[in-house]
C-alpha cells in the first residue's frame, strides 16, 4: 500500500464517519474523530451485517484493503447514536 492509497483510505473513512456523525447530530471532535468513527463504523457495520446475514455491498478496494462504505456509514450512525445516548445530559 502506497502513501497515497493510505491517505485515500483515511479520506474515505473520514467522509463515512462524518456522514454518520451528521445523521445523528454528534458534533464533538473534528476530522480525526470522523476518521476514527468511520473505522469503528466499518467494523461495527460489517459485524452487524455478518450477524444478520446480509451481503457485503458498497465495498471500495484501495491498495488491497476492502473498505465497506455503506456499512461504515450504518455502523457510524449506530456508534454515534449510542455515544449520544450515553453522553446525554439532563437539563434542569
Amino acid at each position: 500500500m502506497s502513501v497515497i492509497e493510505f491517505f485515500l483510505l483515511l479520506l474515505i473513512a473520514g467522509i463515512s464517519g462524518s456522514i454518520g456523525r451528521s445523521l445523528t447530530g454528534y458534533s464533538k471532535g473534528g476530522c480525526f474523530i470522523s476518521i476514527v468513527v468511520g473505522f469503528i463504523g466499518a467494523l461495527l457495520g460489517t459485524w452487524l451485517a455478518h450477524k444478520i446475514g446480509l451481503d457485503k455491498f458498497g465495498i471500495l478496494e484501495i491498495g488491497g484493503i476492502s473498505f465497506p462504505v455503506l456499512w461504515a456509514i450504518i455502523g457510524a450512525v449506530l456508534f454515534t447514536g449510542i455515544l449520544n445516548l450515553l453522553s446525554a445530559r439532563k437539563k434542569s
